[in-house]
């Protein structure tokens, strides 16, 4: 069986405590898109990591923890989270790396860094981790695959063409210093020693584990707002963020993904730049929620950036949760709004003077305005309850209210950033 754990929203909805809490039950963890962008925040017996390209399920002994020809893979970063987690005590995890899966270069991050710069004031917000310009050179089919590394004949050649072109950019547009291809061979070749110890094909290793009974859990990046196709473009990441992807980017086929579990945040925030409608303008209410939000980690596993905060949409969840194909959603960090009296939630988009309950294009995004529903508070900590009829009535009340108004069933309420702070619904 093969479950899905993907984001409804922006990201940040606690992708990592969820993916890791299932692994337990699992046998494979994949990481099927996405790169060391962004990432996952853990706390277990071991203590608190930040996870970029690892899969979640790596810190349990059973498991295999699997990169995906989807990933942007940064190879140095691999190792060295490998090396972090080893040092503070987590057993050697059994990882395998596709052999299809594609390399971010060195340049790719020079890039990234160049035109973030160029832009100025109509930057992306980019983490400058190199990923748009590796899936621009990933679809312009002028990226480098794992299974190349071991060619150097043909990598040499590869390169000589390549840098071709980015010479020309790098001189006549960003005005930088050439790419030496001797010394990006060099480099390449260390990262073919670092990573070979880990290549593996990884589409034919997961039907025949599948095929043998294995339970393969999937896990994604970012969330469904961040997608290139279904996002808010142009502010979005640059690989699919969906469920469906997930197929793709494992080299599974589609029918294999029996569950999916979409997660979903009490609240909503976001690191970068783009439309956030229930975005909460006022900083010092922001500030607060963000300082209560401790547990969860208000600022970006990656970037350290202080996310931006709001109050939970229901308009953007719903569609989040309809285009990830959802079967359960987790609904996380319920804890950390047990300060307020009052909780106001986004059930609606008003465009030109007209409520919508359908979440539209950036064009329109861009001019809604919240149309906000409030909500009574509980005004206590409910961090240790572990039974759903043991919550504060108010409690039950809003996952009631948001369940109903999302439409799709919450099966986990997440009440802690450990493992065990979970109550099944």
């Amino acid at each position: 069986m093969v479950t899905a754990v993907v984001g409804a929203n922006w990201g940040d909805e606690g992708k990592g405590k969820i993916t890791d809490m299932l692994s337990e039950e699992a046998d494979i963890i994949v990481r099927f898109q996405g790169g060391a962008n962004a990432g996952h925040t853990i706390m277990n017996d071991y203590g608190k990591f930040a996870l970029h390209t690892l899969p979640s399920g790596v810190f349990y002994s059973h498991t295999t923890s699997v990169i995906g020809n989807g990933v942007a893979l940064n190879i140095p970063v691999l190792i060295k989270e490998i090396e972090s987690i080893v040092a503070q005590g987590v057993p050697k995890p059994n990882i395998l790396v596709s052999d299809r899966a594609q390399i971010v270069m060195p340049y790719h991050i020079l890039f990234d860094e160049y035109e973030e710069e160029r832009l100025g004031k109509a930057s992306f917000g980019s983490t400058k981790s190199g990923i748009a310009p590796f899936y621009s050179d990933k679809y312009a089919k002028v990226g480098f695959q794992v299974s190349e590394l071991f060619d150097e004949e043909y990598i040499k050649e590869k390169i000589e063409r390549v840098i071709a072109q980015k010479n020309v950019i790098l001189e006549h547009l960003y005005h930088k210093p050439a790419i030496d291809k001797d010394e990006l061979f060099d480099t390449l070749m260390e990262y073919r020693d670092m990573i070979e110890p880990y290549v593996c094909d990884v589409s034919t290793y997961l039907w025949e584990s599948e095929q043998s009974g294995k339970r393969i859990l999937l896990e994604g990046q970012l969330g469904t707002l961040k997608d290139p196709d279904h996002g808010i473009y142009p502010m979005v990441t640059s690989s699919s963020t969906l469920a469906g992807y997930g197929a793709i980017g494992a080299g599974i086929p589609p029918y294999l993904i029996k569950k999916v579990v979409t997660v979903v945040k009490a609240y909503s925030s976001a690191v970068g730049a783009g439309a956030f409608v229930s975005e909460i303008l006022d900083e010092e209410t922001a500030e607060e929620l963000r300082k209560h939000g401790g547990s969860a980690g208000e600022y970006g596993a990656t970037t350290g950036r202080p996310r931006r905060m709001g109050w939970f949409d229901c308009v953007a969840t719903r569609y989040g949760c309809r285009l990830q194909g959802t079967t359960d959603v987790a609904f996380t960090v319920l804890d950390v709004l047990g300060y307020l009296d009052e909780i106001p939630v986004c059930v609606g988009y008003e465009v030109d003077g007209k409520v919508t309950k359908d979440f539209p294009v950036t064009r329109l995004l861009e001019k809604a305005k919240p149309v906000l529903k409030t909500l009574p508070g509980w005004k206590c900590d409910i961090s240790n309850i572990r039974e759903y009829d043991k919550l504060p009535e108010n409690c039950r009340k809003y996952i009631e209210f948001i369940q109903d108004e999302i439409g799709f069933n919450i099966s986990m309420v997440s009440n802690g950033p450990r493992r065990e702070d979970i109550i099944y619904v």
